[in-house]
């Protein structure tokens, strides 16, 4: 088991190189760049704007502004007064010295924001992952027993709705019937705007049911499917059907045989659902604005945040990888057939 996932971060190194060089490019793409908003800040001037995308970096080609990223500089991040004079406000150094740089807009470190936000985002992200795996696993099984009964049939209807069924769209439904119509549930934020002080877990759970239900309802839908296709697969085996002969009990061949050898397709899904997790945050933090890591990285895109913005590349595509290193380990330790060497 070890050397599979020593094996797994040694390749996860070129991954994430592919993945950051991939990233920037896309971002460099865009059109616009950070320090070309500051041309409506009152007060700015053309040569205090060209001096910041100077000493920024961003009149340098991409690969320059690429290995700035990446091993650093001893280029200073600035900022504009209202008289047009260039304003230092730090250093930036470059990710291979442990550093993922300076936001350009919040003027902090990105690794700093992104700690901050974690706490957030794993209010909805943790919940919304049990929930998953909780549900989807369960009602996979049950449809698969019940095969072609009333059961299937509504948890067959209800995996292709949440497979099709947009989060955007079904959160907007959501806030409409619940939060506007009945008035049950908070549209969006997290806390009561006048209350102060620290935000209490009861406090917040209002204002948690509507996103983890859309985080949690695309996810169980796709378990389902799966579970209960594994399911069925399994119990058309022959040492399954081998074991009805015998007589054994239908309890004793769904728990020896059945669930184990199930669950292998449930293994290989933990590993993108991770990162999707963080994905799928991205927008449902966006529609009831939840200021988790999923909101701030719309802010960051939008503001054209180069720093930021990669530092969220690297996150989700660490995730990601970390993820499917598990997938790996739980697939091996359900199947004995694979070595985990």
């Amino acid at each position: 088991m070890y050397l599979l996932v020593l094996r797994r971060l040694i390749f996860a190194v070129p991954t994430l190189f592919g993945i950051t060089v991939i990233a920037f490019l896309l971002v460099l793409a865009a059109p616009g760049d950070p320090v070309s908003m500051l041309a409506f800040t009152p007060g700015s001037t053309p040569q205090g704007i060209e001096q910041q995308r100077r000493l920024l970096g961003l009149d340098q080609p991409p690969v320059t502004q690429y290995l700035y990223w990446l091993i650093g500089n001893d280029f200073t991040q600035i900022d504009v007064n209202a008289d047009g004079t260039p304003d230092v406000n730090g250093s930036r150094y470059g990710l291979l010295r442990g550093d993922l740089g300076t936001s350009i807009t919040y003027k902090r470190p990105v690794l700093e924001l992104i700690v901050e936000r974690i706490p957030a985002t794993l209010r909805l992200t943790l919940p919304a992952f049990v929930i998953i795996y909780g549900l989807g696993t369960l009602i996979g099984l049950l449809s698969a027993v019940n095969h072609n009964g009333l059961f299937d049939q509504v948890a067959r209807i209800m995996s292709v709705l949440g497979t099709v069924v947009p989060s955007f769209w079904l959160a907007l439904l959501l806030i409409i019937v619940f939060s506007v119509q009945l008035g049950w549930l908070p549209l969006t934020g997290m806390r009561d705007v006048t209350s102060s002080g620290e935000v209490t877990l009861g406090e917040m759970l209002p204002y948690m049911v509507l996103p983890i239900t859309v985080l949690s309802f695309g996810g169980i839908a796709s378990l389902i499917r799966y579970v209960r296709a594994s399911a069925l697969e399994v119990l058309g085996q022959d040492y399954v059907r081998t074991a009805q002969a015998k007589g054994l009990r239908n309890r004793v061949i769904w728990g020896r045989h059945v669930v184990r050898n199930a669950l292998m397709p449930v293994a290989t899904f933990i590993g993108p659902s991770i990162g999707g997790m963080l994905s799928g945050a991205v927008i449902i933090e966006t529609i009831f604005s939840w200021p988790g890591m999923g909101r701030l990285s719309i802010q960051a895109a939008l503001a054209r945040d180069y720093p930021l913005v990669m530092g969220f590349v690297l996150v989700g595509a660490v995730l990601y990888i970390v993820g499917l290193i598990i997938s790996d380990v739980l697939y091996g330790l359900l199947d004995p057939r694979i070595r985990l060497t």
